[in-house]
């Protein structure tokens, strides 16, 4: 930090005097300084890790907890989106069709498990995602955050998303 501000106050003393009437070793020091913060003291001398372990951690809590499966329900629908649009683009260079009515006609002649099977592959990802973003609006509020009301809102994201999932695989 120190050396950052010795750096910016001669860059400002250099900028109001011309550049003929500065004196160039200082401008040169000036330059050469890092700007960037150092510590005087390292982590790895005591032995300890940078950041906390993954074994601070309980299992049950963070293998179901929402932050993880958001992560993941986000990377399943904009990866399926992504893919889907790209093979949109590429499907006429390469002779596919895979416009709305193709897609449609070949989804219509699956057996109907398969159907529901991919419908909820899909459903489930956007019914949580939709939720978890309605609880995050919750924590905007600054409501919700005491340890036993996070518990019981994990269980029932879960319960109204697997719900959400299968109302939109088998009813819409």
């Amino acid at each position: 930090m120190i050396a950052q501000r010795v750096g910016v106050a001669a860059l400002r003393r250099g900028a109001a005097q011309p550049f003929f009437a500065q004196t160039l070793p200082r401008a040169a020091l000036a330059a050469s300084m890092s700007t960037t913060p150092t510590r005087s003291w390292s982590t790895s001398a005591c032995r300890r890790p940078i950041s906390p372990h993954l074994g601070i951690y309980k299992m049950e809590q963070t293998w179901f907890g929402a932050s993880a499966w958001t992560r993941i329900t986000g990377c399943v629908l904009s990866g399926t989106m992504y893919t889907y649009m790209a093979a949109y683009v590429v499907a006429p260079l390469v002779g596919l069709h895979i416009e709305s009515a193709s897609v449609a006609a070949a989804f219509g002649s699956l057996p109907f498990a398969i159907k529901g099977g991919l419908k909820f592959a899909l459903g489930f990802p956007f019914a949580f995602h939709f939720f978890v973003g309605l609880k995050h609006l919750v924590y905007d509020m600054g409501k919700g955050f005491a340890k036993d009301t996070i518990i019981k809102s994990e269980k029932i994201l879960w319960g109204v998303s697997i719900v959400g999932g299968l109302v939109l695989a088998f009813f819409v």
